[in-house]
Formats: structure tokens, sequence, C-alpha cells
């Protein structure tokens, strides 16, 4: 991987960002969806309470990160349990969705991604809940679903 680097969403609001705009490209099962720009930043320590300063602080904490999050492709992934009913089917998932981000991410324009999971993989097709068949079905879609938006 060259480029930029990868890094997780984590807050619940840059979820709901994302979910809230149109996807960007979509596969059988997948849809990808993008915003650009950076995360919001998380919140630090409790809401009200005063922040204690100190007797060696020299200087006010500067509260701006040290590296340039806006350079950055931050991902996420949502897999529904109404699409896959298993813990060990969401979670082979999830791991195919991370494991494709660090194989093209580095393609990808800056800001937020998210790939959600938007239709069940057919029972009948892969009968077990984890396979590799399966893991290799969800990892080919992926890799041509990213690859499509790297373009």
């Amino acid at each position: 991987m060259s480029g930029r680097p990868v890094a997780r969403l984590v807050n619940k609001a840059d979820f709901e960002r994302l979910l809230a705009t149109r996807w960007r490209g979509r596969s059988t099962h997948f849809a990808l969806h993008h915003v650009p720009g950076s995360p919001f930043l998380p919140k630090r320590g409790s809401e009200g309470a005063p922040a204690e300063k100190l007797s060696t602080d020299l200087e006010p904490i500067v509260s701006r990160p040290v590296d340039d999050i806006s350079a950055r492709v931050w991902f996420g992934c949502v897999v529904p349990k109404r699409h896959a009913r298993r813990a060990v089917t969401r979670n082979l998932l999830k791991r195919q969705v991370r494991s494709a981000f660090q194989r093209h991410g580095g393609l990808l324009s800056a800001g937020l991604w998210l790939v959600r999971l938007r239709s069940p993989f057919a029972a009948s097709e892969f009968v077990s809940a984890r396979s590799v068949v399966l893991a290799g079905a969800a990892r080919g879609e992926l890799d041509g679903l990213l690859a499509q938006a790297a373009a």
C-alpha cells in the first residue's frame, strides 16, 4: 500500500453523517459511502467538569492534533444483524472490509469511507457461517468495489 495512511472511524456522528449520504458505489452485497473531510474529534474527559490545571504546566495545552488528519483515509463498516444473523459471519465480513481497506486505502481519495452490507449472502450458497468460500466471495466483491472507487 502506498499513499495515504488508513485509520478507523469510531464516532457515532461520523457513521450517521456517512449513512445520510447517497452511496458512491455498490455491488451485489455491499454499498460504499464517502464524505470528503475529516472525522469529528473525540470528546476528551467528562462533559461539564472543569479542566484541572496542573501547576507544572508552562503553556496551555494545544487541542489541535499533531498530524494532519485531513490527508487520511478514514473507514468504517456496518454489518447489520438482519443481513448476517450469526456473529461469526458478521466478524468475518468486518475482517474482510478491514483487510480490503488496508490493500486499497492508499489509492482512495482522502476523507471518510463506509462499507455497508446491504443484502445478505445466500444461505443456500454459503452453508457454513464462516467458510473459505464466503471469505473469498466477500474479498473479491470488496476488492472490485474499492478498485472502482479508486478509479
